[in-house]
């Protein structure tokens, strides 16, 4: 039998509220992630804000597969109260989470991500998960700085042209 699905929950870090994700966050949000060069590693480009409010919905009614959890969240930073970027896990039945983050242009290089990025593998230590992993290009040196600061490493393996970064919270 498989474990329950896993929710996102309110996290607090010492700058930011990670807050589930609600479809009703689209529309500031698509400003936050507006900008062309956010798509420079992952391609792409900016989702429109129709586009953006059908995924928030998708991602909020959750993943088909009852043996996945998909857990997002929403980054409020409190000084100014504004959304300023998302993290996101996927949690497997076998104790297995993926982890993403992006933070939007004007708030990158103050440590928002690896804020939000440490509260998140916290967050995930406390449930059933056993080992996070992360796929980085390994041009992006900011998102593998932000990697490291979760506490996860760079492994040998890749995929689609992306390191996989792991940690393992226990065996």
């Amino acid at each position: 039998m498989s474990e329950p699905r896993t929710s996102a929950e309110p996290i607090r870090t010492d700058r930011l509220d990670l807050v589930p994700l609600r479809v009703e966050h689209a529309e500031e949000m698509a400003v936050v992630l507006s900008d062309p060069a956010l798509h420079h590693f992952i391609g792409g480009a900016p989702h429109t804000l129709d586009d953006l409010r059908a995924r928030y919905g998708r991602l909020v009614a959750g993943a088909p597969d009852p043996a996945v959890s998909w857990c997002n969240w929403v980054l409020r930073l409190r000084a100014e109260s504004c959304l300023v970027g998302t993290v996101q896990a996927t949690i497997t039945a076998d104790g297995v989470a993926e982890i993403a983050w992006v933070v939007g242009l004007p708030w990158q290089g103050r440590g928002f991500a690896s804020e939000a990025a440490r509260g998140l593998v916290d967050w995930l230590g406390r449930r059933s998960v056993r080992t996070v992993v992360a796929h980085i290009h390994p041009e992006h040196h900011a998102s593998a700085a932000v990697a490291a600061a979760a506490g996860l490493a760079a492994t040998e393996q890749e995929r689609d042209g992306e390191t996989r970064w792991q940690s393992v919270l226990r065996p």
